[in-house]
Parts: C-alpha cells; sequence; structure tokens
C-alpha cells in the first residue's frame, strides 16, 4: 500500500491512508478506526447507537404531533409557544414550514447578525418568515467585539475559526429564550444530515474556557455584550433549572434535503446555497479554503457521509463531489480579501497569520476534560446519540 503524505498540520502517527469503504471519512481525521471490514467507527455508531431510536414513519409522526401538543400546552396564554434560530438555509428554513404547518405552533423566528450572512441568506429568511406570516427578531452582535474575538483565533492559530460566530448565536438564542420565558427552542439539527458528528480536532466543542483564554492572549477589545454561555450553563442552568428544551421536529419527519429545497423554492422563492452553510460568507471560506488548506481537513467528507447513511447519496456520487474544488478559486480568493478588509487587515497580514505555525484547544486553557466526561455520561444516559471523540 502506498503511503500517503499528509497535509500540513495533520499528524501522520504511522498510518497509511484509508478511507471507509462505506462511507467516504478517512484519515485526515487522524483518530478514526476502522473494522476488519474497513467501515469506519462512525459508521459503526450510526448503525448500532443511533439508527434503531430514530422514530421514522408513523412512530415519527405520533410522536411529532405528542411533542406539537406538549408545547402548545406549555406556551398557552404566551405570545409564542416557541424560537426558531433562523440562518435562511434549507434546515431552519424547512422548520419553520414544519413548525407552523405540521405542528400548528406560534414560534418567534430568531435571527443573529454576525455582520457575515450573504444578502441572498437575508433575502431567504424574509421570504419564509413573511409567507408564513411569523414574527421575528434579529440580534445584532457587536462588530467592534465580534471582530476582535476573529482576529484573536487566527492569531492562535487553530483550525476552530466559525466557533465565535457559533457561540454568539447559540448563545444569544439560548439567552433569549430562557429570558423571555420561551421553554422550547427548535433546533434543524437532525440525523438526515448530521448523524456523524464532525471529529473534535476539525471542530471544537462549545468551550467558554477556551474562547475567553484565546481573547486574554490575543485580544484588545473587550467583550463587553458578546453572548456567553458555558456547557455547565446550557446543560445544568438552562436546562434543569431554567427548564429549557431543545426539540429537533426534523428527525421526525422524513427528510430528504434535496426535495426540501426544491420544496422551498416552489413554495417560497427560497434560493439554494452551493453548499451546506454557505449562506455565511465567512463560514463558505473558513470550510472551502481555510481548513483544507491549513489543516487538511475537508467537512464536505462529514457531509457527504451523512448523506451517504441516510440513503440520500450513494459513495459514488460522494467520492465525485469530493473530485471537485470546494468552491471556484477565483471566489475564494475575493471573500479572502473581502474577509481581511472587514477585519481591518491587509491581505498580505491575512497571509502570514494563515500561514503560522498550527495549534489545537490543547495548547490554551480549555475545558475538554469535563465537557468529555459530561458527554460521556449523556451518551449512557441515551440523552446524546452521537459519536463524540
Amino acid at each position: 500500500m502506498v503511503r500517503r503524505i499528509m497535509p500540513r498540520g495533520v499528524k501522520d502517527n504511522h498510518r497509511h491512508y484509508q478511507i471507509c469503504t462505506n462511507c467516504v471519512m478517512d484519515t485526515s481525521d487522524s483518530r478514526i478506526v476502522f473494522d476488519r471490514n474497513g467501515v469506519c467507527d462512525f459508521c459503526n455508531d450510526y448503525y448500532k447507537n443511533i439508527l434503531p431510536g430514530w422514530k421514522q414513519g408513523a412512530a415519527g409522526r405520533d410522536e411529532l404531533k405528542r411533542t406539537a401538543k406538549e408545547i402548545r400546552r406549555a406556551g398557552k396564554g404566551k405570545k409564542y409557544d416557541c424560537i426558531i434560530g433562523m440562518s435562511g438555509g434549507v434546515d431552519s428554513s424547512y422548520l419553520c414550514w414544519i413548525a407552523k404547518k405540521a405542528m400548528h405552533l406560534r414560534p418567534l423566528v430568531y435571527c443573529v447578525d454576525t455582520g457575515w450572512n450573504l444578502d441572498l441568506a437575508v433575502e431567504n429568511i424574509e421570504r419564509v418568515v413573511k409567507a408564513l406570516e411569523l414574527d421575528m427578531y434579529t440580534q445584532v452582535v457587536d462588530w467592534q467585539e465580534m471582530r476582535d474575538l476573529q482576529l484573536a483565533f487566527f492569531q492562535a492559530q487553530v483550525p476552530y475559526q466559525d466557533l465565535p460566530q457559533d457561540h454568539a448565536i447559540f448563545a444569544s438564542l439560548y439567552q433569549y429564550a430562557v429570558g423571555h420565558g420561551i421553554r422550547y427552542v427548535l433546533t434543524g439539527a437532525n440525523n438526515a444530515t448530521e448523524c456523524i458528528r464532525p471529529p473534535v480536532e476539525w471542530v471544537y466543542q462549545n468551550d467558554l474556557t477556551l474562547i475567553k483564554d484565546i481573547h486574554k492572549r490575543f485580544g484588545k477589545v473587550p467583550l463587553k455584550t458578546f453572548p456567553m454561555c458555558s456547557m455547565a450553563k446550557y446543560r445544568g442552568y438552562y436546562t434543569y433549572l431554567r427548564g429549557m428544551k431543545r426539540v429537533a421536529p426534523l428527525n421526525l419527519v422524513t427528510y430528504d434535503k434535496e426535495k426540501a429545497k426544491k420544496f422551498l423554492q416552489k413554495k417560497f422563492g427560497w434560493q439554494p446555497y452551493e453548499n451546506k452553510h454557505y449562506e455565511n460568507i465567512f463560514t463558505r471560506w473558513y470550510e472551502g479554503y481555510y481548513l483544507p488548506h491549513k489543516f487538511g481537513y475537508d467537512k464536505r467528507r462529514v457531509y457527504l457521509s451523512n448523506e451517504i447513511l441516510a440513503g440520500s447519496l450513494t459513495r459514488e456520487e460522494a467520492l465525485k463531489e469530493l473530485g471537485k474544488e470546494p468552491y471556484p478559486r477565483s471566489q475564494m480568493q475575493e471573500d479572502k480579501e473581502y474577509i481581511a478588509k472587514k477585519l481591518g487587515i491587509c491581505t498580505e497580514e491575512f497571509d502570514r497569520m494563515i500561514e503560522g505555525p498550527n495549534r489545537t484547544f490543547e495548547d490554551y486553557k480549555n475545558s475538554w476534560t469535563a465537557i468529555r466526561m459530561g458527554t460521556t455520561v449523556l451518551r449512557r444516559l441515551g440523552v446524546e446519540k452521537k459519536k463524540f471523540r
């Protein structure tokens, strides 16, 4: 077998290159494990722990009705009985339709403006909200604070450049829900497209300790208004003491992403994006260029493997897709220049940051041990289904 030359930043650990015979996850995930048939641990975990408990068909519809009834009962007398974090992507857009028309709920659509959304995403949000006659609230994150934190993360040389945005979005959503007495948070997370959790070395967890340490070392602007929520606060205080519940309705319906896109286009004039999460300029560049160029991580492997497991894509089709560039090089360069300018630095300085020595969360203060232990407990209790490592 020919030994693969690993991308820079990825530890070889003397492993030969190998790709799963069932999905398209490979040894760019340095901790991936294969069985005697060449099937990876993500696939085996899906078949053993996720698929058996995934309520589909009639069972899913019954559970959806029961959940909707529970949400309506808890929200009786209130203006809204639930809240939906809306990005303009297919998952959250289709979720709005399910919530209003299939579950007969009164959701508040909650949007977070981090400064990076494409105009097309904003238009898609407006189309869906207007057609479904939903109320919407938009939280604008202070740009100077967001900018400073993102620059700090680039200087930290870690892969997790989307963590500042993701943290702001979810922390803000949960704070608003709890603060306004909205018990149920509806999420577009679903097994059909997200049954494989990206490896931690690719996408680290919501670790407030890490965020604060990186900002302390490299940041310059105090984070006075930036939304913050630790895992302990979310899992403990919000969930158990304040009664907040996250519900994933797309797991209870037949959810085919391509069919959902066509439905949204026909129903609302919704327009598709090139790839998952590409409704955001920064995420498009981060996933399409920064991660594969600097660390050798291609998140398309995760997205495509999810579709293979869900049966909406063949492995051959996925391999063909991986043979293509994540997005056009000309667009990549344009995005990089735009991002550098928006962050207040020149392209040359940005390039120097990108080409710096690679680091991981282990190079900074973090809560990894506590997060790992907590997730292990949740897995044993059956609360958390996805493989975590």
